[in-house]
């Protein structure tokens, strides 16, 4: 394994325990989205094992690149050790059966349902090998229901989950993201309920359970607003800009020095200190704003525009008023707050040098972070095949020349 090291103060290289130091992952995903599972539960200590094809997971070759290496799978593939093995061979999933058997407790997967059934790799095939098994499965639409063989993406899942309809100015199309939000939501969902499965498992039934993401479910939580408000007939909510129902205040400004500030104040009480401040009135509330924050909008919108961000985020800050500068990526790597949290953490690589990865959450006794960026593929394979499995060099240089690992 390349050394890696945390940086900048973080306390990560001292004997901390790790909360999930027991637990032993067999990472089968590939791509974006269902790799970061095993990358968080690796986070918090899980020993997780990469299971790559020969020439490596396609995400290898996707995305931003840095001395030819993706970033995308740097980071997707970091704390996980990685071994090659070609799945659609009988000998390589006989290979993958004893390791299951012999070492892991949880499986990851984003396989087609009909591939998985051809291999003989389903949940119900491989909980007889192990019943212990917790399998945690990604797809666009789960394993169940009329659209469960539909391709599925990130953006699909957005656009699916109602949230690209929620997103842009109302006179306006549709928006996605810049960011991946329906790609990284769904291994948020897929950890709880690995975490959830491996509790019930250890704490009360001692059996393992299979967890079915869909990849638009963890978008449904959030538009989860919009869907309680609504109770048909009639139309359904749509988007309005920065200012979803209800919000009294809630937008982007801009300030005199080109910096944006975000407000999101909505109790009677934010919204009578900010009237107060900006319209410099000694008794709140002697006209208030209504209750939408039409009236109020260019109000606050030329207010700031009148001064330098600084200024008024001070001035907001000493009113209490709930505001933050629209910070680009550089500005949070540098930030005092991020930093004293350790909420970004830089990771320093031998092939690729200092990435910035955003930190687990925080806990007192077990406090995770990233321990390594991905390996090449295959650079554990002696020691997960020949030390955990106790292959000779004989069996591995067989299982090499039949094209297996």
């Amino acid at each position: 394994m390349e050394s890696t090291s945390m940086a900048d103060g973080d306390d990560s290289n001292r004997p901390w325990p790790q909360a999930l130091q027991s637990l032993r992952v067999l990472d089968l995903s590939t791509l974006f989205s269902a790799p970061h599972i095993g990358a968080l539960l690796g986070d918090m200590g899980a020993d997780v094992i990469k299971i790559e094809p020969k020439g490596g997971d396609p995400l290898r070759q996707l995305g931003v690149k840095r001395d030819g290496l993706s970033l995308m799978f740097a980071m997707a593939g970091r704390n996980k050790r990685s071994i090659t093995l070609d799945l659609s061979s009988p000998q390589g999933r006989a290979v993958f059966r004893r390791l299951l058997e012999e070492w892991g407790d949880v499986v990851i997967e984003n396989f087609p349902e009909p591939l998985l059934r051809r291999w003989g790799l389903t949940y119900a095939e491989l909980a007889e090998i192990q019943p212990r098994l917790v399998m945690i499965s990604v797809t666009g639409y789960g394993r169940e229901g009329p659209y469960k063989d539909r391709p599925g993406a990130g953006g699909v899942a957005e656009a699916f989950g109602g949230l690209s309809h929620m997103t842009g100015e109302a006179d306006g199309p549709p928006m996605l993201a810049s960011v991946a939000v329906g790609d990284l939501m769904a291994p948020l969902w897929g950890t709880i309920g690995a975490l959830a499965a491996c509790y019930y498992r250890d704490a009360s039934a001692g059996t393992g359970q299979h967890v079915d993401v869909a990849m638009y479910e963890p978008v449904l939580s959030l538009v989860a607003g919009a869907i309680a408000s609504y109770g048909g007939p009639g139309p359904a909510p749509s988007r309005r800009g920065n200012r979803p129902a209800g919000a009294s205040i809630r937008n982007a400004y801009c300030s005199q020095d080109g910096k944006w500030l975000v407000i999101s104040a909505n109790t009677k009480q934010q919204v009578s200190r900010l009237q107060t401040l900006i319209e410099g009135e000694v008794e709140a509330g002697s006209a208030p704003w209504g209750p939408d924050g039409d009236a109020a909008d260019a109000v606050i919108a030329a207010w700031i525009a009148a001064r330098p961000w600084r200024e008024a985020y001070g001035q907001l800050l000493d009113v209490r008023i709930p505001v933050a500068p629209a910070n680009d990526v550089g500005a949070l790597i540098d930030d005092p707050h991020v930093r004293h949290r350790h909420s970004i953490q830089p990771l320093d690589d031998e092939r690729l040098g200092r990435m910035h990865l955003v930190g687990p959450p925080k806990m007192s006794f077990t406090p995770g972070h990233a321990r390594w960026l991905a390996p090449p593929p295959g650079a554990h394979n002696w020691e997960i095949y020949g030390g955990l499995l106790g292959m000779s060099r004989g069996e591995m240089k067989q299982l090499e020349e039949n094209g297996v690992i």
